[in-house]
């Protein structure tokens, strides 16, 4: 994993993985109007660190800063697509400050859930974390009362840890770990 001394992550210029049916690619100035009606919803607002209202102001800002901590290697958030265009959620891929390892977080809009369109985009943006990345832990952090997310880190292969629980800032809720090993890598086809 290229990795600056501060745990950051080197990413490459063009960043689009594709499989699966999904192409995940960076959001864009045109993606504002989306982004707000994507995450301005109760279930986002519950479960993320999204603030509900989520208006165009705050997508905006919010862009402002996806682009800022990818530029400084803390992050990585790209749109969920089966078009490479319209975006139907968000997948977010950051270093935990461990060598070789990084954190995932993601939310789907309302009017896209139960398409698989989340266990899909865990699944290809963990292959992605293998290689070309180069991790090999892959962690995700979801509240115990959320049994959808927990569905999903099952069907992408994660496991829950007994590791405690963390508190995190913007969490409502302490985070259980669950965990992807290399070992069980992934194909996206």
């Amino acid at each position: 994993m290229t990795t600056h001394n501060t745990g950051r992550l080197a990413f490459p210029n063009d960043i689009r993985p594709t499989g699966l049916g999904l192409v995940l690619r960076e959001w864009d100035d045109h993606d504002v109007p989306a982004m707000a009606e994507l995450f301005d919803e109760p279930a986002v607002d519950r479960w993320t660190p999204l603030r509900a209202p989520f208006d165009q102001a705050a997508a905006r800002a919010y862009l402002n800063q996806a682009r800022q901590r990818r530029a400084y290697g803390e992050g990585l958030q790209l749109a969920i697509t089966t078009d490479g265009h319209r975006p139907l959620g968000e997948i977010l891929l950051f270093p935990t400050g461990t060598a070789h390892e990084v954190e995932l977080a993601y939310a789907i809009g309302a009017a896209h859930r139960r398409q698989g369109l989340a266990s899909r985009a865990v699944h290809l943006i963990t292959t992605y974390a293998y290689d070309p990345l180069a991790a090999t832990r892959v962690l995700l952090r979801i509240p115990p009362g959320n049994t959808a997310s927990a569905g999903v880190a099952r069907s992408a292969g994660f496991q829950l840890t007994p590791a405690p629980l963390i508190r995190r800032e913007g969490a409502r809720d302490p985070l259980r770990t669950w965990l992807h090993h290399c070992t069980e890598r992934l194909t996206a086809v």
